[in-house]
């Protein structure tokens, strides 16, 4: 028997219904992705799409956006979302150049993170202490950061040997390695054009080729915020924080200082993204260096579902279309047209198997008009090489959207005694 206090009960917005991968679920995804890519390059004959070469410039082209988005990851598991991912960048990119030409590129890095720490600080302290509203926040310290590099600049570089108002002198290479013996090992397997081996070859040898030690730093730093977060006392607070702080402060968790540790790091992952830039990518900072990479580090996280495999993989698949700019890039995209065929053609079987006719009308239609675009053309446009990192991070967000979760207290204001 339903009575008026039951009528009246608000409803509660479903949560997405999605089904979480396994592990197993996301290797045969990646076998299968790899086979259809090796398929792609033996009928296309675009050798190009997955070079050793290829492979190792789209790892330097993701590592800042993969840092980037693992100070969202950190930021937003505590419950504050970081727009001012792409200022904390910009301020790791100057503190970086700014200490590494004078005192070397170790302790550039340090400071890298430093600057971009002081961004997080100030960040934390108009959310978490005045509960200025996330979003107004975070175009704040964005706009903050380009003005205060501006006028840095102006007085730290000028006048330097090697310097302007808007370029740092040069910095001092952290310097590169391979792996002895294999990466030349896959090289020469990966120019072989073997079906799937090569390959897979191309794939290892890039992550072997030419590394930075900041590169491996970077790597390492993922399955460490997956320990840190998932696996510890630590984690298990901060997370708490973001879902339920509420419940965390009744249980004796400090949410307010839990909230600044995580945005403090958050901008230190960033700034070190911005000190790769300033470091290791170019050997010196340059105004307007970042790009918009703290944007894209926010879009892999979203895209990874804020987890840090998920954002590692988002943050590989744009710095591989951004590589595809600088290597062959009108060939080798014209032949990931097929690649985006195929995959369609998968889509839609699964659309009709799960009688959603509609949509799979609209998949076939998309794919009959790539297909010819890929059939009359020999190569695309250099107006669409340049646009592709942006469309496929689009596109990855628009087909991850219905299985997205963020942390339910994700940019909520929270004061202290609330629950009380």
């Amino acid at each position: 028997m339903s009575t008026a206090t039951d009528v009246n009960k608000p409803k509660v917005q479903p949560r997405p219904s999605g089904r979480k991968l396994s592990l197993a679920q996301v290797m045969i995804g990646v076998a299968g992705l790899l086979v259809l890519i090796s398929i792609v390059r033996l009928i296309t004959g675009a050798d190009g799409i997955t070079s050793v070469g290829q492979m190792s410039t789209a790892l330097k082209l993701a590592v800042p956006i993969g840092l980037a988005g693992l100070g969202g990851l950190w930021a937003e598991r505590a419950g504050v979302v970081n727009i001012g991912l792409e200022g904390m960048m910009i301020l790791g990119t100057w503190f970086g150049a700014w200490a590494g030409y004078q005192w070397g590129p170790w302790t550039g890095l340090l400071m890298g993170v430093v600057g971009g720490a002081i961004g997080g600080l100030i960040h934390a302290i108009a959310t978490v202490t005045f509960k200025v509203n996330h979003i107004v926040s975070g175009v704040a310290i964005n706009i903050l950061a380009i003005g205060a590099t501006r006028y840095m600049s102006t007085f730290a570089f000028e006048g330097v040997e090697g310097g302007t108002s808007k370029q740092s002198p040069p910095v001092e290479s952290l310097g590169s390695f391979s792996i002895p013996g294999l990466s030349t090992w896959l090289d020469s397997l990966n120019e072989k054009g073997w079906f799937l081996i090569s390959d897979i070859a191309g794939l290892l040898g890039g992550a072997m080729t030419n590394l930075s030690p900041l590169t491996v730093i970077a790597i390492a730093l993922v399955p460490f915020t997956w320990w840190a977060l998932w696996r510890t006392s630590f984690g298990l607070r901060l997370r708490s924080c973001g879902e339920h702080p509420v419940a965390a402060e009744s249980l004796g968790v400090n949410v307010y200082k839990y909230k600044y540790l995580a945005v403090i790091i958050s901008g230190g992952f960033a700034g070190l993204g911005g000190a790769f830039l300033s470091i290791v990518s170019a050997s010196f900072y340059l105004e307007g260096q970042t790009g918009g990479r703290g944007y894209i580090g926010l879009a892999s996280m979203i895209s990874g579902n804020w987890m840090p495999g998920g954002l590692a993989m988002s943050a590989g698949l744009f710095g591989y279309t951004d590589s595809l700019n600088l290597r062959g890039g009108g060939v080798n995209v014209h032949a990931l047209l097929l690649l985006l065929v195929f995959l369609l053609v998968i889509a839609i079987g699964w659309q009709l198997w799960s009688k959603r006719y509609v949509p799979a009308v609209i998949t076939s239609a998309v794919a009959a008009l790539i297909l010819v675009w890929y059939l009359l053309t020999d190569e695309v446009p250099s107006q669409f090489v340049t646009a592709t990192p942006y469309v496929a991070t689009l596109l990855v967000l628009a087909l991850s959207a219905q299985r997205l979760r963020m942390p339910k207290a994700d940019g909520l204001p929270y004061y202290k005694g609330q629950g009380k």
